[in-house]
């Protein structure tokens, strides 16, 4: 049981790689830190993904801008600590098979070019030489250097610790059931072990990012995106990149509702394969999906022919944080002082949560932030149309 009254700078709702980036940061600066979260660290949405740092799936604008940040980060301040997520830098590659979708990514590279984003179209002959086992089909593709992968839960483990070594306190198991008010100011948090004070709230819950915003009586439409994940026998590398069909930047842009699914695939150290995607909203429905798991594994053949005869030993599946223009949203409310947001980044929140975490601690700490909020203003939804309950 903690005391009735715990307070600190900072009090981070939710220890995914989001939360566990923001306690890095903030405690970095010196700032006490408190994190709560209703189950173990980074038992959440971060246990349930690939760890994706990418920058080719990203379309202009700031997520783009958000990315290419969070990527120094990874490569510089926090390149010394690279070895205890597993950071590989093995790069990217969009795969086009019709004419039709090469056309549209030979657009969209012109576009990430010109925001700073390194790129190579390359042909079917030098496709092959990057991955042999690739389909016949394909006509052309793109290669991303700066594409890269950690291991999800290691990132959230060893960031979360190094933010307890800095000074932060961690309470798992501590579900948050109420917002501390004093007025119209967000001063805290009330969980079954206790009140938390805080100067600062900080709403990193992910997909349930938006029901803790309605506790403050604001709208911040973030809702889950279901995604599933297939795991095969370890084998022998035969694919070397993270390799994916260019229709799934279309999927990752989309705000449909129903199924959608495109092939990713990419191989890990230990030997398996690991094969997406898939995505669809319906709450937090935990119905397991045969469609899904047929649309991708027959779109990852599609793709590695070879796949066929291979066996998949598990699935998983995760809820990302979906909001409807896809961009994070980060940053102070205005209309519930003192609560602040890091929510929002559906299935890039792994690759954001460093930048995320950077940002945020800068501007709590009252510092000039190296990228503007202000695109990331959870007002830009406006207000609630139905009163929080």
């Amino acid at each position: 049981m903690v005391p009735a009254v715990n307070a600190s700078d900072v009090l981070v709702i939710g220890s995914g790689a989001v939360g566990a980036a923001i306690a890095y940061f903030c405690a970095l600066r010196g700032l006490s830190v408190a994190v709560v979260d209703s189950g173990a660290v980074g038992s959440g949405t971060s246990s349930k993904c690939e760890g994706n740092l990418l920058v080719s799936d990203k379309e202009h604008g700031p997520e783009l801008d958000l990315a290419n940040y969070s990527l120094k980060l990874w490569q510089g301040e926090l390149a010394e600590h690279s070895h205890l997520w597993e950071f590989e830098n093995k790069g990217g590659i969009i795969v086009a098979s019709q004419e039709s979708s090469m056309a549209s990514l030979q657009r969209a590279l012109r576009v990430q070019r010109e925001h700073g984003i390194r790129v190579e179209e390359i042909d079917v002959a030098e496709l092959k030489r990057y991955e042999p086992n690739v389909t016949d089909e394909a006509v052309g593709a793109a290669f991303y250097p700066d594409d890269s992968q950690v291991m999800p839960m290691l990132v959230t483990a060893h960031l979360m610790r190094m933010a307890s070594e800095a000074g932060a306190h961690m309470w798992p198991y501590t579900e948050v059931t109420g917002l501390l008010r004093s007025g119209d100011e967000v001063r805290g948090v009330i969980t079954a072990r206790g009140s938390f004070w805080a100067d600062a709230v900080i709403n990193a819950a992910g997909p349930w990012g938006g029901q803790l915003a309605r506790l403050a009586g604001v709208n911040v439409p973030v809702e889950p995106r279901r995604g599933y994940v297939l795991v095969t026998e370890p084998m022998e590398p035969k694919i070397f990149r993270k390799v994916y069909a260019a229709e799934y930047i279309d999927n990752v842009g989309s705000s449909d509702g129903g199924l959608q699914a495109s092939p990713v695939v990419e191989g890990t150290p230990a030997g398996s394969v690991l094969i997406g995607s898939s995505r669809e909203r319906g709450g937090f429905d935990t119905t397991f999906n045969p469609e899904a798991i047929g649309r991708i594994a027959t779109n990852a053949v599609k793709l590695f022919p070879f796949l066929a005869e291979t066996r998949v030993l598990r699935y998983y599946f995760g809820f990302r944080p979906y909001v409807p223009d896809h961009v994070p949203v980060i940053g102070p409310d205005p209309r519930a002082p003192g609560l602040w947001h890091a929510c929002g980044h559906e299935g890039a929140g792994i690759g954001l949560s460093v930048g995320t975490g950077k940002i945020i601690s800068q501007a709590v700490a009252g510092e000039d932030t190296d990228l503007s909020l202000e695109v990331f203003s959870p007002t830009r939804f406006g207000e609630l149309t139905e009163v929080a309950a």
